[in-house]
């Protein structure tokens, strides 16, 4: 954890931090995906800030949103009842490996969700 802001975020990168959270990433992880800074990120998140179209259209395709979203145009996409999170970020990746791989991680985590359930 960096240090406590010393300023409140703009509407901009309320949006961006909300769209970040929602599925999991650091401000380091989004950076990464979308070929810049840590630094560039908050910069995003607490300035006020005119973004190249080719950046907004990164952030939006990194988050999982749209640039409507990010900008305040549209509401917020409505997230499925699926997992949030580095969950889903690790079940996306299972669901690009073969069928036979898919299966043996499948039995594995029903096995764990089995046993916690008749564990509470």
């Amino acid at each position: 954890m960096g240090r406590p802001p010393a300023k409140p975020r703009t509407s901009l990168g309320e949006r961006i931090a909300a769209a970040r959270l929602a599925v999991g990433l650091t401000q380091q992880e989004l950076a990464r995906k979308i070929g810049a800074s840590q630094r560039v990120v908050a910069y995003w998140e607490r300035e006020s800030v005119s973004l190249k179209p080719e950046q907004l259209a990164a952030l939006a395709v990194a988050l999982g949103s749209s640039a409507d979203y990010l900008l305040g145009i549209a509401p917020a996409k409505q997230r499925g009842n699926g997992p949030a999170g580095k969950a889903r970020r690790v079940f996306e990746a299972v669901s690009q490996l073969p069928r036979h791989q898919q299966q043996k991680i499948i039995d594995v985590v029903e096995t764990l969700v089995a046993g916690h359930a008749k564990a509470a």
